[in-house]
């Protein structure tokens, strides 16, 4: 049967008014509305002058750009560039195997993609840009995400289900060529490692020595694989049914942490990070080859309510509590680059800094990985793709907010380095105040001691701040000063909870990239159901990550420190691989005209990261140069002497081996996405040229016979569909077989 004429009217079943043609004036006004909120917000962003401003006004020009963006830009997207096909079977449907490809319920979906996306980018690198002040992060947090971050999400979704879920390295090698797409695959799946490495050392920092965090973390896992019983033995498509036990459970399961620490347990569950380490890359094996709808899916969704209502919750404390933004909106540090925080000047750093939350090529793995072998229908790539990156970009916002409620000195007192600031809270004191915001030693020593901690000196990596800005907010609606503590350790274990989930996706996706570049060599790698290389892949994968991870936690200065900018940089370089094949796919697919809506992301995105490549390649500076760092350890150790903050000769060695491993990767990956780039250019020039000379590796189309809505909630039409064809309640029934 020949492929239908795409039409291009899918319904927008997730916006006001919920039908496609023309707007009623209820809507128009409703829209207006919206667009005045966000608008006023920006307003008084842009407008003000050195004096503090309620954080609800940035919620407010954040929202209201949102949801404009959702209404109306990926609505274009979706219906007139991408001509989303609600008749066209998705891989979960054709391919089901009960295993990888599994048709799920949209909802269960979007918490998987969500949860899978949202890691650590969107608490932590908002956190470190606010070095920069507020309003420079937030610009490119909202216009980011709607230009950018999004628009990858959601056109990356689309063109894998259209090639039965292929990963992005497969199709860069299927659709640019075997030069470009060989630099792909290296360089997506090194990268990958990379990011997964810095993932679970986030993890790692927050759980040790906290059997509170550990024990209701550890509990998500049965209670995860409960649900998935439920809804595939015990209630089939109870989705609802089963998300109010579920999370139940998980309410119960945090409450009972607190009750685990105060415990003759808690020595169980107090364990050191090189403990960590080992049950992480267990748990991260067992996710990678366990079927989805057991334990991957479930715990996704279900962290999604906790990750969802907590970030809803802080922005209602945020509208309730009105804090005023105390960081001023532009820092000294955005022209000086030698902040205390991170090393480099605004451009391109900030940019780099900030990269889940406003464009992240780890999404493009999820998007060409888990997610298109479950998705329903191709008209909820729309809701999956562009709405959960939005959903992720607002809890960026919310980061960068918490960063910027709590006093100056306090923000880098917590994030500066210990050999910036000293040990004490006196020499911290004093080189705060060298950094032109003023805080005594005694607001230091309190601020510790309101959240229970013997001090929150040198507490880098965002997580902390994030979590002392949470219970500044928290506790000015619910309990005071009292519960400060409370809700600063609830903070700190929600962090843990939203980054797992990130990791044992992303290490499933791995997993299926490997397969993919393995299977050019041995086409048995290509079933990604053949249980042999299920098991090799997955343990090379989480054999890769889990060795940097173990650097991470024994590097001297920080692992944080040594691998975030190098995170940064790689994730914005697979962004650009991601945006590179995207757009090629629009030029060989006939839609030049459109190809500006992921080409100009991709100029953007390539500028920005290979400038940040080259001034850390070449620099200098050894707070931005790798190779600059190595030789002035090098040099130390050439000299017999030990320089801070390592302790030992041994110490010494290991920065210099690692700061040597961090810019060769760094140079590594530049090199690899410049091929990458320079052979996209030449096979878009020659579709244009030749256009029947462009070949695409698209599989055929065959009629869906699922019946699913497009958005979260079913439109009256929907609704009337899913009635006619049995369904239970929520979609996603099989219709009668076509004669």
């Amino acid at each position: 049967m020949p492929e239908p004429e795409a039409t291009g009217t899918e319904r927008d079943a997730a916006s006001p008014g919920g039908t496609a043609g023309s707007p009623s004036p209820r809507s128009i006004a409703a829209w207006v509305l919206v667009g005045l909120v966000g608008a006023i917000g920006w307003g008084v962003l842009a407008l003000s002058r050195g004096e503090e401003i309620s954080a609800a006004w940035l919620l407010a020009a954040a929202l209201g750009s949102y949801a404009i963006a959702y209404r109306f830009y990926a609505r274009f997207i979706a219906d007139r560039v991408l001509k989303v096909d609600a008749t066209r079977a998705t891989p979960a449907e054709r391919l089901d195997n009960g295993v990888d490809f599994h048709p799920t319920d949209r909802r269960v979906l979007f918490g998987h993609h969500f949860a899978a996306v949202a890691g650590a980018g969107p608490l932590v690198g908002p956190v470190l840009a606010a070095q920069m002040g507020y309003l420079p992060g937030t610009i490119w947090i909202v216009a980011g995400v709607i230009f950018a971050g999004a628009v990858q999400d959601m056109v990356t979704l689309f063109f894998s289900t259209r090639r039965d879920g292929r990963s992005l390295g497969q199709m860069a090698r299927d659709e640019i060529g075997p030069v470009g797409g060989a630099a792909a695959l290296v360089a997506v799946f090194a990268i990958m490692i990379i990011l997964l490495a810095v993932l679970a050392l986030v993890i790692v920092n927050a759980l040790a020595h906290s059997p509170w965090g550990v024990f209701s973390i550890g509990m998500t896992i049965p209670i995860a694989v409960f649900m998935g019983f439920y809804l595939r033995v015990l209630r089939p498509g109870r989705v609802t049914e089963v998300s109010v036990i579920g999370v139940a459970l998980l309410l119960l399961a945090i409450v009972a942490g607190g009750w685990v620490a105060e415990s003759s347990f808690a020595g169980t569950f107090t364990l050191e990070k090189e403990t960590l380490v080992i049950w992480m890359v267990v748990y991260g094996f067992l996710a990678s080859v366990l079927p989805v709808w057991m334990l991957l899916a479930p715990r996704d969704y279900l962290s999604t309510f906790m990750k969802v209502g907590t970030i809803a919750l802080l922005a209602l404390g945020v509208v309730i509590a009105m804090p005023t933004l105390k960081m001023p909106s532009v820092t000294d540090f955005a022209a000086s680059g030698d902040g205390p925080v991170f090393a480099g000047s605004m451009f391109p750093f900030v940019f780099i800094t900030i990269a889940c939350g406003a464009l992240s090529g780890f999404h493009a793995l999820v998007s060409s990985g888990t997610t298109p072998k479950m998705i329903q229908k191709e008209t909820q790539v729309r809701m999956i793709g562009y709405g959960a990156m939005l959903t992720e970009s607002f809890v960026a916002v919310m980061a960068i907010i918490a960063a910027c409620i709590i006093e100056p000195g306090l923000f880098f007192a917590v994030n500066s380095p210990g050999g910036v600031i000293g040990t004490t809270v006196e020499s911290a004191s004093q080189a705060v105040t060298n950094f032109g915001f003023a805080i005594s030693p005694e607001a230091l020593a309190q601020a510790a001691k309101d959240v229970e901690e013997a001090s929150l000196l040198s507490r880098t990596g965002g997580a902390p701040t994030f979590a002392l800005g949470m219970s500044e907010i928290f506790s000015a609606v619910v309990g005071g000063a009292g519960m400060k503590a409370f809700w600063y350790h609830f903070a700190i274990m929600f962090e843990a909870l939203f980054i797992l989930t990130t990791l044992d996706a992303g290490t499933r996706v791995g997993r299926f990239m490997l397969q993919d570049t393995l299977g050019n060599v041995h086409k048995s790698f290509k079933d990604v159901s053949w249980k042999p290389g299920v098991w090799f892949a997955s343990a090379i994968v989480v054999g890769g990550w889990g060795y940097f991870l173990w650097v991470g936690i024994k590097d001297p200065l920080g692992g944080i420190n040594q691998l975030f900018p190098l995170f940064g940089i790689a994730n914005q370089l697979l962004a650009a691989v991601a945006l590179a094949v995207c757009t090629t796919l629009l030029v060989k697919s006939g839609r030049l005209k459109w190809a500006w809506v992921t080409g100009v992301p991709l100029v953007w995105d390539a500028t920005v990261t290979l400038t940040a490549s080259y001034q850390k390649i070449f620099s200098e500076d050894v707070k931005v140069g790798f190779f600059a760092q190595r030789d002035k350890y090098q040099a130390g150790i050439d000299a017999d002497k030990v320089l801070a903050p390592a302790k030992n000769m041994d110490d010494m060695h290991t920065v210099v081996t690692n700061a040597t491993v961090d810019g060769v990767l760094c140079a590594l990956f530049a090199l690899l996405i410049i091929v990458v780039l320079a052979d996209a250019a030449r096979t878009c020039l020659k579709a244009v040229r030749d256009p029947g000379s462009a070949t695409l590796s698209e599989t055929p189309w065959t009629e869906s016979k699922i019946v699913a809505p497009a958005g979260l909630i079913a439109t009256a039409e929907e609704r009337a569909e899913l009635a006619a064809a049995g369904p239970e309640a929520g979609g996603g029934p099989v219709r009668e077989p076509v004669a």
